[in-house]
């Protein structure tokens, strides 16, 4: 009898011809060991795996990868493979990354890579509605979840609209935060989008993660009550790490 699980793919992934590739079928029992085994586990050897599921060690390690890949398994330099914990989530709506982390019970924190002015160019000048070569306020700091790195975060802001945003900001905290207890900005709307890339070399290595690993990428543009832009996002969020929940209502 096969098994079934409401949040898995349909029929365990099998085609209606019922042929599978061996290092699916081998996937599909390492979730199995994995839900077993629990977060933070060790797998067995990677001998012992092949022996246990009668394959070449070949299809085993292409089996561990796409699990590793899909933030199922870990690897520990020097160490073995794990039984990862559960993906974060980050709520599709007017939170900030503090806000969302928090409430998973994570202690959110982040690492300051930039902080600069830079004049606005085409893209910059249409999302904040300011004059191309206006200048720009831009934070760029690494997003950290339990003192692990699992994302990167760049910031816009119109620094004519913002001129004391530096004075009274520390970078290490929460930017919305800031804005609306400190600056009095109230924010009602944010358009997204969310696309999945491969990072840059500077961005895997500022996160700490391999350039192969599919990533997260979000595109942010917030206003407040009157409609007018407060900041424009980039966020890079480790595919292996991170999912996005919304909540949707019928207008």
């Amino acid at each position: 009898m096969p098994h079934y699980r409401a949040d898995g793919p349909v029929r365990a992934g099998v085609p209606e011809h019922g042929r599978v590739p061996r290092y699916y079928a081998v996937k599909t029992e390492l979730l199995w060991l994995i839900e077993a085994l629990g977060e933070g586990t060790a797998l067995p050897s990677e001998r012992d795996l092949a022996e246990r599921f009668s394959v070449s060690r070949v299809t085993l390690r292409q089996a561990v990868g796409e699990l590793v890949m899909e933030g199922k398994l870990q690897r520990r330099q020097g160490s073995g493979t794990y039984v990862a914990p559960p993906k974060l989530v980050q709520p599709l709506s007017l939170v900030s990354y503090t806000e969302g982390m928090r409430r998973q019970g994570v202690t959110p924190a982040r690492g300051v890579i930039t902080v600069e002015h830079l004049p606005a160019d085409d893209v910059l000048a249409r999302d904040l509605r300011v004059p191309r070569g206006d200048a720009v306020i831009h934070l760029e700091r690494v997003l950290l979840a339990d003192d692990e790195r699992v994302g990167l975060e760049s910031t816009y802001l119109s620094a004519a609209r913002f001129p004391t945003l530096l004075d009274v900001f520390d970078p290490t905290t929460s930017l919305y935060a800031c804005l609306r207890d400190r600056l009095g900005v109230e924010f009602t709307e944010a358009e997204e989008r969310v696309e999945t890339v491969l990072a840059t070399p500077r961005e895997a290595l500022l996160i700490g993660t391999n350039p192969a690993l599919p990533m997260l990428l979000l595109h942010r543009v917030s206003y407040d009550r009157d409609g007018a832009p407060v900041e424009r996002g980039r966020s890079l969020y480790r595919g292996d790490r991170f999912s996005f929940m919304a909540r949707l209502r019928s207008e």
